[in-house]
């Protein structure tokens, strides 16, 4: 059973920073290695957000236009771990942010787009963890 762990998460001051964590559990290393990892977001009254997405067989990066420059992700993968680190924290960055994993049936570039519209059918998610931050 697939299972992903999302921690990290926290409360600062705008211009703070904080690093979320995505352990993932339960693939088979030639199963993981071919996935799309992604970390989205949710604010009370606002539709998910795509934030950034990795493709792990090869690192190649993906950003939501409002992260760009601030959120970095990046990944370990003898550890099947990925990362965000999120630097120059702003209020409106404040929400629940949800690792997910894709299995290839749709294109890494495409993943933030289409999981947060609803499009994706096969995706396992996280439990989430909050981040607030204050003005």
């Amino acid at each position: 059973q697939v299972r992903l762990a999302d921690t990290g998460g926290g409360s600062v001051q705008a211009g703070g920073s904080l690093r979320l964590s995505c352990a993932a559990s339960g693939y088979a290393a030639s199963d993981f290695n071919l996935n799309c990892l992604g970390w989205f977001r949710q604010a009370p009254g606002k539709e998910r957000e795509g934030v950034a997405s990795i493709f792990i067989r090869d690192g190649t990066t993906y950003y939501g236009d409002s992260v760009k420059g601030r959120f970095t992700i990046s990944k370990d993968n003898d550890k099947n771990t990925v990362y965000l680190q999120m630097n120059s924290l702003e209020p409106e960055d404040t929400a629940m942010y949800y690792c997910a994993a894709v299995p290839p049936t749709v294109p890494c570039g495409r993943v933030l787009s289409y999981c947060a519209g609803g499009a994706c059918q096969k995706i396992t998610w996280g439990q989430g963890t909050q981040v607030t931050v204050s003005s």
